[in-house]
């Protein structure tokens, strides 16, 4: 193949098409960690777009920020500890670890300036203009000075500890994402001059509000105008902000535990010491001062961020939460499913045809918390089994759970005691559920359980009977307000007794190789995956089109990317809707022309995963297409079976491929394009579509006879402004 110039990931981009194609070759392939950093840049984007709300535009820019915080925790650290290993394997887009670091570094300058000029030039003016000012200390004056001043002596001041560093004091331990002053004072007696580091407490707010509430000055610049009181009888010199960034990713060797759960604890606390991947410093800093620091925390240069701004923007957040209606979205109230309305009996709905839900649109209280409560409190359930990945500390499942084993049911939870970042919740939740009596399981040995499952037996007049919920998202009541989801319930045999199978797979020693119904990684998704990606090529025809139409938080996979390859090259669409990481090229001639790749980044994040193969075989699930999640991790996907559901499954696809708002859409160079309507054409915002539509949905529930009756009016396919479908 000829290579042409290189692409915005540094390599060279489309290779031209061929009779004979390598589907190994580099070039046909994005880098992960670039094509994350393009992620970012599109949340970058929802900060700076004027239609969006003021403190919305806040919200989105400081989760720009703490996205990157886990970046440079996991994977920048990830890729160093390999660099440090020695080891030079190409990843499927051709790179080194060492040469992923140097991209990940050109990338990201221009990405963290646009961000800083995100903030200062553009949000803060606007909230200013909107009463939400950030101000400087020393602009201060009476008694806004006054209020500060009393702040700073009986809030700050208490809780503060200059540390020194002198052969008596060795350099301080410098914790994660920690917020510090470093400090250069001059003794008056003795003209020595001394270096401190000032930790920024973060126990206390960063935005420290003026007395209307709407007004603030930052925390790190009020302590600084007050530093002549923290060193007495010493001149300050020079005081700027610095901040780091450690290795937080745990190394368990699950093997050698005895104990996972005492395991995890203490990789828990080793993690606090992980080595410094970034260091984040105010532009002005002296170069002696950074040279300190860098010596000290053992950082070079490629590792070094100077910041012409605010360091840890990701604090912004703190100021979403004002009490600003008019500057946010209008509040979303997620609405009761017309099938699981309250007072209706779950079982017995649940009974006449499988349901499938969607969230934030359908209420998760309404639904999966009820699913789990009623379990709970009726007399005719045996047992509960259910999946915990990411719970919160409110979780009424964990309620829930609790008081179903304190009624003497037989529950079974198994907690992913490895979901990063997650882990000390987990460890506790395990702690509350196993003293009441639960069979807490803490997963297997070298796999992370993904999946979203959860399985009710009930004893009814012609037997047991299984009720299943499998999911796309965690059993968390606040990310169910924030990420769109989807989960089935139903309690179609194969499937109860394929749940059934996973969870013996899951808390004993069955080794289950097979399954009816569900697709359960590591055990065959892959294959059948594969086997599916096939068909469609042998059935692809004039009298028979093949279609794939895939919706996935990320899309890494190298073989499974190559079996697209081939699909689209037969002939076959390809329709690809992904959040995230995508590390495929659509739009190459002769390779890639027939295939898609769309991202939708809204209000809500986007987190459900949905198949399609052909027209009516579609499948919902845990798992997105990484070697991790295929290999390394249980997950389950379950068919959708019931005709008016896959409707609904296939008008959800449509809708987000034709998203002209929200959407982006990737090009063959690896850039990602904004998505706007064309002259005439009507705007089409998918996350508003599905707001309005479970609207609609409820009002003509409310209007029936039957409140569990099904609504007899066209559903959302019927209410979309084109009727296409995809078969």
């Amino acid at each position: 193949m000829t290579r042409t110039p290189t692409d915005v990931g540094g390599r060279a981009a489309t290779p031209q098409p061929g009779a004979d194609v390598d589907l190994d070759d580099p070039d046909l392939y994005l880098n992960r960690e670039l094509s994350w950093l393009e992620f970012n840049r599109r949340v970058l984007a929802q900060a700076t777009d004027s239609d969006v709300p003021p403190l919305e535009r806040v919200r989105f820019v400081a989760i720009f920020h703490a996205n990157l915080d886990e970046f440079f925790q996991i994977r920048v650290s990830g890729l160093k500890r390999q660099v440090a290993a020695g080891v030079t394997r190409r990843t499927a887009d051709g790179r080194t670890p060492a040469e992923q670091l140097d991209a990940i570094a050109k990338r990201l300058g221009p990405m963290v300036a646009a961000a800083q000029d995100c903030v200062h030039d553009q949000l803060l003016p606007l909230l200013a203009r909107n009463s939400v000012a950030l101000h400087s200390v020393r602009d201060l004056e009476g008694a806004d000075r006054e209020h500060v001043d009393r702040y700073f002596d009986d809030e700050v001041f208490p809780v503060l500890t200059p540390l020194a560093v002198d052969p008596g004091h060795p350099f301080p331990y410098i914790s994660n994402l920690s917020l510090s002053l470093a400090v250069t004072v001059e003794d008056r007696k003795t003209g020595e001059e001394h270096f401190a580091r000032l930790k920024v407490p973060g126990v206390l707010p960063r935005f420290v509000p003026l007395p209307d509430g709407h007004r603030f000055v930052t925390l790190e610049e009020l302590i600084n105008s007050h530093l002549e009181q923290l060193f007495p009888g010493m001149t300050v010199r020079e005081a700027f902000a610095f901040r780091v960034t450690r290795n937080t990713d745990l190394d368990l060797e699950e093997e050698e535990a005895e104990d996972l759960l005492m395991a995890i604890e203490q990789e828990l606390r080793r993690r606090r010491f992980g080595a410094v991947v970034r260091l984040e410093a105010s532009v002005n800093m002296s170069e002696r001062m950074l040279r300190l620091l860098q010596e000290e925390l053992d950082v070079g240069d490629s590792d070094t961020y100077r910041v012409q701004g605010m360091l840890g923007a990701g604090d912004l957040a703190q100021l979403v939460h004002l009490d600003l209606p008019g500057l946010r979205y209008e509040p979303w109230h997620p609405i009761p499913h017309p099938r699981m309305a309250p007072g209706g009996d779950v079982f017995a709905e649940i009974r006449r045809g499988d349901i499938l839900v969607h969230h934030p649109y359908d209420s998760f209280q309404h639904t999966v918390e009820r699913f789990i409560t009623a379990a709970a409190d009726d007399s005719q359930v045996l047992a509960i089994k259910q999946t915990l990945y990411r719970t919160s500390g409110d979780s009424p499942i964990v309620q829930s759970l609790i008081r179903a084993a304190e009624r003497g049911k037989q529950v079974v939870a198994l907690v992913e005691l490895k979901a990063r970042f997650d882990e000390e919740a987990n460890i506790v939740w395990a702690r509350a559920l196993e003293k009441v009596g639960v069979h807490v399981v803490y997963g297997l040995v070298g796999l992370k359980t993904h999946s979203k499952t959860s399985l009710v037996v009930r004893r009814e007049p012609d037997g047991l009977r299984r009720y299943a919920h499998i999911g796309t998202g965690n059993y968390n009541p606040r990310t169910a307000r924030m990420y769109t989801d989807l989960g089935l319930f139903t309690c179609d045999e194969a499937i109860g007794a394929d749940l059934t199978d996973l969870f013996n797979y899951l808390t004993g020693y069955a080794r289950q190789d097979t399954y009816r119904s569900l697709l359960v990684a590591p055990v065959s998704l892959r294959e059948r995956i594969r086997e599916l990606i096939q068909r469609e090529i042998e059935l692809h025809s004039q009298d028979r089109k093949g279609v794939i139409r895939l919706k996935l938080n990320a899309l890494v996979d190298s073989e499974l990317i190559a079996d697209l390859y081939r699909a689209s090259r037969a002939g076959v669409q390809v329709d690809l809707i992904v959040r995230g990481i995508c590390g495929l090229r659509p739009g190459i001639p002769g390779i890639s022309d027939r295939i898609r790749a769309v991202s939708v980044v809204g209000r809500f994040l986007e987190h459900s995963r949905v198949m399609q193969f052909g027209p009516d075989e579609l499948w919902i699930g845990s798992a997105d297409w990484m070697p991790r999640n295929i290999e390394r991790r249980v997950e389950a996907m379950a068919p959708v079976r019931d005709p008016a559901l896959r409707e609904e499954l296939r008008a959800v696809l449509d809708l987000m491929m034709a998203d002209n708002v929200q959407g982006w859409s990737l090009t063959a160079d690896g850039s990602w394009t904004r998505r706007f309507p064309g002259d005439g054409e009507q705007p089409i915002s998918s996350q508003e579509w599905l707001m309005e539509h479970s609207r609609s949905r409820a009002a003509e529930a409310s209007a029936l006879a039957e409140p569990t009756e099904q609504p007899t009016t066209p559903g959302l396919l019927g209410r979309l402004p084109w009727s296409r479908r995809a078969d």
